[in-house]
């Protein structure tokens, strides 16, 4: 799979070049293209180039930030996606000192890319003020704009700035995510779902009272809900479980765990069966657990979902495959794991294999 960063390559660098210079007559476009595509460009990562863009075009600007604030949004209507989330950076490193420019600007820079990395410091700064202006926003015409107000200030946004007074305290976010819990866009429902199950890492029983109260005031909520609870699912938490209908696994087993084959070399596959028997109809969430060995020798456990559905009385054979390829977000190290079935948050078998470089 090509990286990332060449999303923002030569060609991304000098279309933006020529669209500054139509929004800015002025514009240096030959400075700006020798600025940006330096001798260390090719080695720079994804944020280390929208960053480096991002001081390029202020080199190229002429320092009046409202003057420049103004070019930078016109440009920014001719691109989208993350890549171009250097407009919205430029807003968050050069407009803190102009709140009552850079926040409409936040607004409107959201539309195209996405403004969530670049409220933060403002958060940071005024968390008050900051969230009055996102509350406002959770009732924005605009969903992009509608969204931020929820992914901006989620606790534990990947790769954005920590906001660890919100996890200490997230009453701030409540009345925005209650605003927003039945928004007319999926877009922004998921993230109020991944804002509450942020908050599930840091506040469990919090998140399990307003999903309670949620799943009895606004029945459609219960995607979103669950969404919401997944870490807490995948935790066995028995009061989420419980939300959901999935009980104490009684009258069930598990039979015959087989695992094949029992050693296998890094980047190859594993296969497993297991036997289920049920004696009555339950709701069962079917799932297994992977403990991977660490580089210091110890184990993390990960947990996977198989199904969600009512069992009737009787036995059924499960069969599943996991690949041990290394991946960005995880590499494998040799020695032994384990492998565990289970159901409704309860391990009921487990077996083990050995990794090989």
């Amino acid at each position: 799979m090509e990286p990332l960063k060449n999303r923002l390559n030569k060609a991304y660098v000098k279309g933006l070049a020529g669209t500054l210079a139509r929004a800015h007559a002025p514009f240096p476009v030959q400075r700006f293209l020798d600025l940006v595509l330096d001798q260390t460009w090719e080695d720079r990562e994804l944020k280390q180039r929208m960053a480096h863009i991002t001081q390029c075009v202020n080199t190229c600007l002429s320092g009046n930030y409202r003057q420049d604030l103004a070019i930078i949004q016109k440009a920014a209507m001719d691109f989208s996606g993350f890549e171009a989330m250097f407009f919205p950076e430029y807003v968050e490193l050069f407009g803190r000192h102009d709140w009552d420019a850079s926040l409409p600007a936040l607004a409107f820079l959201t539309r195209f890319s996405s403004s969530e990395f670049a409220v933060r410091p403002y958060l940071k700064e005024d968390a008050p003020r900051m969230m009055a202006q996102m509350l406002e926003w959770a009732g924005d015409e605009n969903y992009h704009v509608r969204r931020l107000a929820s992914e901006g200030c989620r606790p534990r946004l990947p790769w954005a700035m920590a906001l660890p007074a919100f996890k200490k305290d997230p009453s701030l976010i409540l009345p925005i995510l209650e605003r927003l819990k039945t928004d007319s866009e999926e877009y922004v429902r998921r993230s109020v779902a991944n804002n509450l199950n942020d908050i599930s890492k840091d506040h469990p029983n919090l998140v399990l009272e307003i999903a309670a109260r949620w799943l009895k005031e606004k029945p459609e909520t219960r995607r979103l809900v669950k969404h919401a609870c997944r870490t807490l699912l995948k935790a066995g938490n028995p009061k989420a479980l419980a939300l959901f209908g999935f009980g104490l696994p009684q009258g069930v087993s598990v039979e015959q765990l087989t695992i094949t084959p029992t050693e296998i070399a890094i980047g190859e596959k594993l296969s497993f069966s297991f036997l289920v028997k049920t004696q009555q109809t339950s709701s069962l969430r079917l799932e297994y657990a992977v403990s991977y060995m660490k580089a210091n020798g110890t184990h993390s456990r990960k947990i996977f979902k198989i199904s969600e559905k009512e069992w009737r009385p009787g036995q059924k054979t499960v069969t599943k495959a996991q690949a041990f390829a290394n991946l960005t977000t995880r590499k494998h190290y040799p020695g032994e794991h384990f492998l565990e079935i289970v159901i409704n948050g309860q391990a009921l078998e487990k077996g083990s294999f050995h990794l090989t470089p």
